[in-house]
């Protein structure tokens, strides 16, 4: 039986970018270097936008740097939620939004991370659509790409509530690993799903790949 189609989206965006030395959130997408001061989407502004049209709403979870995203959040129209302890690590950070989640009515979310280039609107549509006509027993739907796990992933309320009974110490790989049975692997023909984004090489190198 189909579920029903109402989506959060949430954006993990907590994190302090120190490999970075700024704040990853608002690095300029599509790449540009760092002299160029042209209008454009951000990270965060790129991954709201590629939620938005299989969502309701997309909540976008910070942590010190809240004051520096809001604009970017309210602009767009997504939620603004603050982590008030990011050191306790991202699956914390995730905690954070999925419990806004519930906190809104809904009963699934898909998940991913500003540290990333958006992925191609056709991986997200795929992603929703798998979830949605998946069996009971499926309680997420995460990417896979050249044998890696990658974001965004759909989950759904059964795995959502086991995330938040977890201790923030843990990770979302070691309970999806607990419950292995309960979750669909998609693979796509999207390389961005597994593409951190972490030191300034890693953001020239996308860059160059632009050009």
């Amino acid at each position: 039986m189909a579920r029903a189609s109402s989506l959060c989206g949430v954006i993990l965006a907590a994190g302090a970018s120190t490999r970075m030395g700024r704040d990853k959130a608002l690095l300029p997408w599509p790449p540009q270097p760092q002299a160029v001061n042209l209008l454009s989407d951000t990270f965060l502004s790129a991954a709201i936008r590629s939620l938005m049209p299989i969502t309701e709403l997309v909540i976008v979870v910070a942590g010190q740097n809240g004051v520096s995203l809001t604009p970017v959040v309210d602009a767009i129209g997504a939620t603004l939620v603050i982590n008030p302890d990011p050191s306790r690590g991202q699956f914390s950070s995730m905690q954070v939004g999925l419990q806004e989640v519930l906190s809104h009515g809904r009963d699934a979310a898909i998940v991913t991370l500003v540290d990333r280039p958006p992925v191609a609107p056709e991986t997200v549509e795929l992603l929703r659509r798998t979830f949605l006509d998946a069996p009971t027993p499926v309680w997420a739907v995460v990417p896979e790409f050249k044998g890696m796990h990658g974001h965004p992933f759909v989950v759904g309320r059964e795995l959502i509530e086991l995330f938040l009974k977890a201790p923030a110490t843990s990770n979302a790989r070691e309970v999806e690993h607990q419950h292995q049975s309960h979750i669909e692997y998609l693979t796509v023909d999207d390389p961005h799903i597994i593409a951190n984004v972490d030191t300034p090489e890693d953001y020239e190198a996308l860059e160059k790949q632009k050009t």
